[in-house]
């Protein structure tokens, strides 16, 4: 019953304002009829209203990725990549620019895990969580550093300030101080060692800002004849001078030399570099690569091998080689150099970053031995591990001095060796071949295993040279009783154009040292004095007796 009386009274109220305004209607004059119609029509919005609309909405739907240009990634985004995104227009390009963002700082690309993000947010979380001062963590000077730095390796807290022996290098003698904070770096790359950041909270609220003026902390500063320095104890000096110095500081040494930590010019550089990002190596370099735009200015030969390392890890070797001839060397400190800066990326066929290098080669000789340098080639080798599959390789090198680039693509064909089948590496045919010392096995360019293998990537010798073969054979089956690999390995030379046969022999494959049914490893010099100049084919026929398999590897080289 109470439900009911209630929905009667509603049912009043409501009909009263309509009696009301019937009333009221029918004691105003009538209205023309096109009055009425302007009346209930609605306007349409001008142009200017529709950009204004549409600019509204926006704003609002890239709210998101605003707020991860301008909070996420404030501090660790370059110039060039906040341009970059701010002229992007579409969601969909804003999220692949994200998530190339990443992938480029990802140390590990190959995984799932991307190392570096995690430990950014983890980082940014840290720094809310332990600096807030009425302002978010990250927005401060110390979460600012520690976002994109990391923690530092040394922390010395003053939380209450109170009574400081300063260091000598800064006068020394005893003060009172504002709360504060020296934070130690060993090593920041691309600012220096031993870098010493200074966070001083004046205000007394927890907020505490980066200083270059070491005084900045001292409570007593403008107290007179308080916190005297040691100078001015000795009266060697006022305490009225420190406000005359033109360092940029208040310290009270008096005429006393700054020491190189607090020289002003050393303190402006760091508190400069702090502010920037952190710096990613050769970004012409891998903006060449991004663009997929091929040069051909700087020649250089490439060539990649493969060598087993497990049955799911294969060695990837790439070789890159200059004609210095093709380099522009400059003078400078008294040696002529030449230097190319080298940028390589694998990535997937979907064009998904799988693994990346970069390095520098540096070629330089004095003066006088320019012209004989010059008719040599320099070398440059790398190795990744990958596993079996299909990959894409883009290599950017450019001569710094010059400013020739050249832009080399590739596929990758990284092999699968099955561990019932005979199987075979890369034949290389190189100008050194020779064992390194035990200290240097597995390590340094052109090393494998326990050899020095430098391929020599044009595959063209004098007849003077001696051709250095080396291969790797796999997975033999062992004999029942000593375990050992019992096959043999037919060699033979063809001279092409003619197809004369030039050189055949055998070898047993258990007189090679080391072999075993796993792995036996090839390394032979062939000279090559009694062969005439031309193009000649080299073939390798292995073949395991206990399993009668076979497997056949071959190269072509030429003879000057």
């Amino acid at each position: 019953m109470t439900a009911k009386r209630v929905l009667v009274c509603g049912s009043l109220l409501g009909f009263l304002p309509v009696t009301l305004a019937l009333s009221q209607a029918q004691n105003t004059p009538r209205q023309p009829a096109a009055s009425q119609q302007r009346e209930t029509v609605a306007k349409p919005l001008s142009a200017r209203e529709k950009r204004a609309r549409d600019e509204r909405l926006r704003r609002e739907l890239e709210s998101p990725y605003r707020r991860w240009l301008d909070e996420d990634v404030s501090y660790i985004i370059s110039d060039e990549e906040r341009t970059a995104f701010k002229r992007l227009s579409t969601d969909e390009e804003r999220e692949n620019f994200i998530e190339q963002f990443w992938l480029r700082r990802d140390p590990t690309p190959d995984t799932m895990e991307n190392e570096f993000k995690e430990e950014h947010y983890r980082r940014m979380a840290y720094a809310n969580d332990r600096f807030a001062s009425g302002i978010p963590g990250w927005k401060t000077d110390r979460g600012r550093i520690y976002i994109t730095f990391g923690p530092p390796d040394e922390i010395e807290s003053h939380p209450s300030g109170g009574t400081y022996q300063r260091p000598f290098d800064e006068g020394g003698g005893i003060t009172s101080t504002f709360p504060f904070e020296q934070w130690r770096y060993r090593w920041i790359e691309g600012i220096g060692t031993d870098i010493i950041i200074e966070f001083v909270d004046k205000s007394m609220s927890g907020e505490y800002r980066m200083t270059m003026d070491p005084s900045e902390k001292d409570a007593l500063l403008m107290v007179p004849n308080a916190g005297l320095t040691l100078i001015e104890e000795m009266g060697l000096a006022s305490k009225d001078d420190r406000f005359s110095r033109s360092d940029g500081t208040r310290l009270g040494i008096g005429d006393q030399p700054l020491s190189s930590r607090l020289n002003q010019f050393n303190r402006l550089e760091q508190y400069v570099k702090l502010q920037k990002p952190p710096a990613v190596k050769f970004k012409d370099l891998e903006a060449a690569v991004n663009s997929r735009i091929t040069y051909n200015v700087l020649p250089m030969l490439a060539r990649v091998d493969y060598i087993r390392l497990t049955d799911s890890s294969i060695l990837a070797s790439f070789t890159l080689q200059f004609d210095r001839k093709d380099l522009q060397f400059q003078l400078k400190d008294g040696m002529q150099r030449a230097t190319v800066n080298i940028y390589a990326r694998i990535t997937a066929l979907s064009r998904r970053p799988i693994q990346w290098f970069e390095d520098t080669v540096v070629v330089e000789c004095l003066p006088e031995a320019l012209p004989e340098m010059i008719k040599g080639v320099s070398v440059y080798n790398k190795t990744i591990p990958l596993p079996p599959g299909m990959y894409r390789l883009n290599v950017v090198a450019k001569d710094l001095t010059g400013g020739n680039m050249v832009n080399y693509e590739t596929a990758l064909h990284v092999p699968r060796f099955d561990d019932e089948s005979l199987g075979a590496s890369s034949l290389i045919f190189a100008d050194v071949l020779e064992k390194v010392p035990t200290r240097s096995i597995g390590t340094g360019q052109f090393v494998i295993g326990a050899s020095k293998v430098r391929p020599r990537v044009s595959e063209t010798f004098r007849r003077d040279e001696k051709l250095g073969i080396y291969v790797q054979l796999y997975n033999f089956e062992p004999d029942e009783k000593t375990q050992k690999p019992n096959g043999v390995i037919e060699y033979e030379v063809v001279q092409q154009g003619t197809n004369k046969q030039v050189l055949s022999f055998t070898e047993e494959v258990s007189s090679i040292d080391g072999a075993s049914a796993n792995q036996v490893t090839v390394e032979r010099l062939l000279p090559l004095q009694n062969m005439e100049p031309g193009k000649y084919t080299l073939k390798m026929t292995v073949t395991d007796r206990n399993r009668d398999q076979k497997v056949t590897t071959s190269g072509s080289f030429t003879v000057l």
